[in-house]
């Protein structure tokens, strides 16, 4: 924390001065006390005292004008602010290996409610689109700030519902940059701060190379960070056979490191929210220095009211 006028600190010294005076003030009335020898008369004069309520009103008070002091000073901080036109896009893979169990109830459902879970916890302001892709990619909603599109759009998610079998990595990437370049008038010339999860379990098996589409992100300054979700027993029923389907994260660990994004492994439904959760406090954000005054004035506000609500309940007065 620093401050804009740092000089205005020295009034600190006032409040010391001030709280020094009353210190002193309440030591000579207790030594005028003691030299009062008619005890009797002096528990007539001046009754029983109410003991260490007196300093709460006389303390909630200096810490006020202290508070105070330091607003005035004009302190700054950096603050974490939503860009904006921040936009995330969530590419989920729905092909035929995401129904594997070895994330129950499957890979698909959980990270159906981990991506509900993601888009609530981000800012309202934020931008946030949905792909879904097998051995395609196609876009289930546009950059919205419509939570309640979003989630149907998950909610809309199902095996299959990609076309054609495969993964497609690539043209997922593709899908969501041509999503945020399509984002508004301006996203085409003045592109959005925006940034891309890709959530799979398997390597790319169709469409174009995810070298290329990592290249055009690059080019386009947008990160994609990637989760690799399953484990090493995944395994599908299909023509009457059973096929393992283990996680494959080496294609996705490649894609993240080309475009300046983060690489995560999931295997389970808790790691998959916590993965989620990491990337979402990282996301659209910017750190600026601001005047943050007012946290302190406003605290200084607040004991000054209760000083005043102490004092007039133990006193009948307001300090």
């Amino acid at each position: 924390m620093s401050f804009e006028s740092p000089v205005r600190l020295w009034l600190l010294v006032g409040v010391v001065v001030i709280a020094a005076l009353y210190l002193v003030l309440q030591r000579r009335r207790s030594r005028y006390a003691v030299r009062f020898t008619n005890l009797r008369l002096l528990d007539r004069v001046a009754p029983k005292r109410p003991g260490w309520r007196r300093h709460v009103a006389a303390t909630l008070f200096l810490a006020m004008l202290a508070l105070l002091v330091v607003g005035f000073a004009r302190p700054t901080d950096e603050v974490r602010v939503p860009r904006e036109r921040a936009t995330v896009i969530v590419a989920v893979d729905v092909s035929l290996s995401m129904m594997a169990t070895d994330v129950a109830p499957d890979r698909l459902t959980s990270a159906k409610s981990a991506a509900r879970d993601f888009v609530e916890g981000l800012p309202e302001e934020f931008n946030v689109g949905l792909v879904g892709f097998a051995g395609n990619a196609s876009v289930f909603v546009a950059p919205v700030t419509d939570r309640t599109a979003l989630n149907n759009g998950i909610e809309r998610l199902e095996e299959g519902s990609a076309g054609e079998q495969g993964t497609a990595i690539g043209e997922a990437i593709y899908a969501a940059l041509g999503s945020i370049q399509s984002l508004d008038a301006e996203a085409a010339e003045e592109p959005p701060p925006a940034r891309v999860v890709v959530l799979s379990d398997g390597a790319n098996t169709a469409g174009r190379d995810p070298d290329e589409a990592s290249a055009a992100a690059t080019s386009a300054g947008v990160p994609v960070d990637t989760i690799a979700f399953g484990t090493e027993s995944g395994a599908i029923e299909g023509a009457g056979r059973r096929m393992t389907v283990p996680v494959d994260g080496e294609t996705l660990e490649a894609v993240a490191e080309q475009t300046g994004g983060t690489y995560h492994q999931a295997g389970s439904s808790d790691e998959l929210r916590a993965v989620y959760e990491d990337i979402g406090s990282s996301v659209g954000y910017t750190t600026e220095r601001q005047d943050v005054s007012a946290r302190f004035i406003g605290i200084g506000l607040v004991l000054a009211l209760m000083a005043a609500a102490a004092s007039m309940f133990w006193f009948s007065r307001i300090p």
